[in-house]
């Protein structure tokens, strides 16, 4: 069986190195995305809560006077 060349070693260390980057900046996008629509999720919440204090601090203000 012929021996590697030291040039298709080290072509199959970069191959390999890049696969992994790849796949870690796949699995970054991916976390990426799930962080930005729980962040919309979130916000909206955080508006819903907004409306409903509102709603309650005039009735609170309607009910006290």
């Amino acid at each position: 069986m012929a021996k590697k060349s030291k040039l298709t070693q080290v072509a199959a260390k970069i191959g390999a190195a890049m696969g992994r980057a790849d796949r870690k900046a796949h699995q970054i996008a991916k976390a990426g995305k799930l962080a930005k629509k729980e962040l919309a999720d979130i916000s909206k919440q955080v508006d819903a809560l907004k409306r409903q204090l509102q709603t309650t601090t005039k009735r609170l203000k309607r009910a006290l006077t």
